[in-house]
């Protein structure tokens, strides 16, 4: 019988088997092959800290109402899935055995899906590689809504794996010079090799002055805080030049007591825009972009090399040592960038 695991209470995984139903005429069975973790979101929902944990989110009014304490739990976490179609409904054309799809489906040794929400990868494309499709969406929606030009500077607040994705297709968009701010060595490090023009440690100083005193007094165009810290985000809101754009992708937690609205955000007068392509919110720029054009177009940077994953990917541990592995992103940071689970069974 295959397994799953799901989160009972805050920092507590707990493995539980399961059953699957036959499918119906539109749907496919797939066979995990590699999933990776997302250290934002899934971090969130693991430790408790995320809006859910005693909240609701009403799509009718859109609004998070008041829900009682612990109705998140239990929770499976997951969407970047990677996997092997091993059985298709009788009206499914779209796929067939065989293929290697990647799927938003949550950490388990299968799953079922609608045939229309599985995408296959090209020949040649590594699982390793597939598993970034969701979060180098995620960034490429983010560099739409920055509207980023030939020419513009850029500031990336933030160099983990979405961070480390930006930087790369604001390149691509026409950036000239790209800066980079995160506390963690390893992360800076492989933003040199990535492509990132100037790196910064916070620890070591003012972080918009150094960007001011790069720019000749000037600051980024654009500053994308992709950590999901308060911090982060005053410090970007301090960046940028007036008038200048300033993006939050990252997913905040609790209250902003870092921010300093009355300072460099009422005297410079930047642009705050929040970036996000699921939750119902359509591309800014829809109908002519929606999410499977912008999922496609990741798909097509990711195969044809224009956007690198390799040095991305830091661990991969087995499936059954879950708890080790969120463990292993939520107190030690410095080690990681993204890690990944393997299934039994598979290879990659």
């Amino acid at each position: 019988m295959p397994k799953e695991f799901v989160v009972t209470s805050p920092r507590t995984i707990t493995f539980r088997d399961y059953e699957e139903p036959p499918l119906t005429s539109d749907q496919v069975r797939i066979q995990s092959v590699l999933s990776g973790i997302s250290h934002g979101t899934e971090l969130n929902l693991y430790r408790g800290t995320a809006p859910f944990y005693n909240k609701r989110f009403d799509p009718r009014y859109r609004l998070f109402l008041p829900a009682e304490q612990g109705v998140l739990y239990p929770l499976r976490l997951g969407y970047e899935m990677v996997g092997r179609v091993i059985e298709v409904g009788s009206e499914v054309s779209s796929v067939r055995a065989g293929d290697l799809v990647h799927v938003k489906a949550p950490h388990r040794e299968t799953n079922i899906a609608q045939a229309s929400s599985v995408l296959p990868l090209p020949e040649g494309m590594k699982p390793q590689q597939g598993i970034f499709l969701a979060l180098s969406t995620v960034a490429l929606y983010t560099v739409h809504d920055a509207k980023i030009k030939l020419g513009d500077l850029v500031g990336v607040f933030g160099l983990g794996t979405i961070g480390l994705l930006v930087v790369q297709m604001a390149r691509l968009n026409g950036a000239s010079r790209n800066f980079g701010v995160d506390r963690i060595t390893k992360r800076r490090q492989v933003g040199k090799e990535l492509g990132v023009d100037a790196v910064f440690d916070p620890e070591d100083g003012d972080v918009a002055l150094w960007i001011k005193e790069a720019t000749s007094r000037q600051g980024v165009d654009v500053a994308i805080d992709a950590s999901g810290h308060y911090l982060a985000l005053q410090e970007a809101i301090r960046s940028v030049q007036v008038g200048g754009t300033v993006v939050a992708l990252g997913y905040y937690q609790g209250a902003g007591d870092a921010l300093r609205l009355g300072e460099e955000w009422h005297h410079n007068r930047p642009q705050l825009i929040s970036s996000m392509g699921v939750w119902g919110c359509p591309h800014r720029d829809h109908p002519l972009w929606d999410y499977s054009r912008a999922m496609r177009t990741s798909l097509d940077l990711i195969a044809s090399g224009k956007v690198r994953t390799g040095p991305l990917l830091t661990h991969v541990l087995p499936f059954e040592r879950a708890a080790e592995a969120y463990c292993l992103i939520d107190e030690h940071p410095e080690e990681t960038i993204k890690v990944a689970f393997s299934y039994p069974n598979t290879t990659f």
